[in-house]
């Protein structure tokens, strides 16, 4: 074992021994497939029943809820005192590998859709046993990584909308908080809107970002995947709680950012549950956060490199 596997099995040690326990449920089965999630129970609770939601990145193609990058955040929130859940949802486009560039946005389309429904159902399981698990369904904090964190955005979205596919959710649910890392808005007819408030929200995203796009991503004619700094201006105009950090001259690379970002991640939590609303809007320089192979790279190339 290398010096650098020591480091990080000693810190994956420590931190366990602030979590009670780990279980894992089947919560829907897809195409004859078990969708599994993860139960973190904090070994010190917060004590207000508060609970996370974590889905893990990988450009609905690869990840997974248990992966290394899965594991250390759901610890590190549940070190914090809370209850967290970390999902597997179906990974469409790791069925499609070699997408012709004008069908890829289709797919990309049908993978939120899928990820979307299979996130409404794992809050659906969690609240069917939030007395069991000591969670109050009314505290539930959905977060994510890159695709995941697309994910959480797009569920509430669709529940603010009053969509279909967020149908599984429990009737008159809302989630106490959205905090996606890298995440966006996939809107099929081009236009950013909620007819009804969204949950407040907290967005970490990096201002070159070119593979979930800070601004927007047109993927055709009339659909478009907006990033955090268009959706937050429809939170700006419309009066809905938000925090933005705005990471300056960082990419793709934010998405993993969680770990380094966990202070600014319970305070919006705390915030939010004490029922202060917010319009918080910071350009950020964060020395954890560093430049990599992320920084410049588009969607295409990401898939790119799935493939191979």
């Amino acid at each position: 074992m290398t010096k650098k596997h020591n480091i990080l099995f000693l810190f994956l040690l420590l931190l366990s021994t602030a979590v009670s326990g780990q279980q894992t449920f089947t919560y829907a089965m897809r195409d004859t497939l078990p969708l599994k999630l993860d139960l973190y129970q904090p070994a010190t609770p917060r004590g207000d029943g508060a609970c996370v939601m974590y889905l893990f990145g990988g450009g609905f193609a690869v990840g997974a809820r248990n992966d290394s990058a899965s594991t250390v955040a759901c610890t590190l929130l549940a070190e914090r005192g809370f209850t967290v859940v970390s999902i597997d949802y179906r990974l469409y486009m790791r069925h499609a590998p070699h997408v012709p560039l004008l069908k890829a946005y289709t797919l990309f389309d049908t993978a939120i859709d899928q990820a979307v429904e299979d996130c409404s159902e794992a809050i659906a399981f969690v609240c069917g046993h939030a007395k069991e698990w000591n969670i109050d369904p009314t505290r539930i904090v959905l977060t994510g990584s890159s695709a995941g964190a697309i994910t959480v955005l797009q569920t509430d979205w669709c529940r603010a909308n009053s969509l279909p596919l967020v149908a599984s959710l429990p009737q008159g649910f809302r989630p106490a908080a959205v905090i996606p890392y890298a995440g966006g808005v996939n809107c099929r007819n081009g236009k950013m809107h909620y007819a009804t408030p969204p949950a407040p929200t907290c967005f970490f995203h990096g201002t070159v970002d070119r593979i979930v796009s800070y601004k927007r991503f047109r993927g055709s004619v009339h659909g478009a995947l907006h990033g955090a700094a268009t959706v937050v201006k429809e939170f700006k105009k419309k009066g809905y709680s938000y925090w933005i950090l705005r990471y300056d001259d960082r990419g793709h690379e934010v998405a993993g950012a969680l770990p380094s970002t966990v202070d600014e991640f319970c305070a919006f939590v705390d915030a939010t549950l004490r029922g202060h609303h917010m319009a918080y809007d910071a350009t950020c320089v964060n020395s954890e956060i560093r430049q990599s192979r992320w920084t410049h790279m588009s969607l295409f190339e990401l898939y790119g490199l799935i493939k191979n």
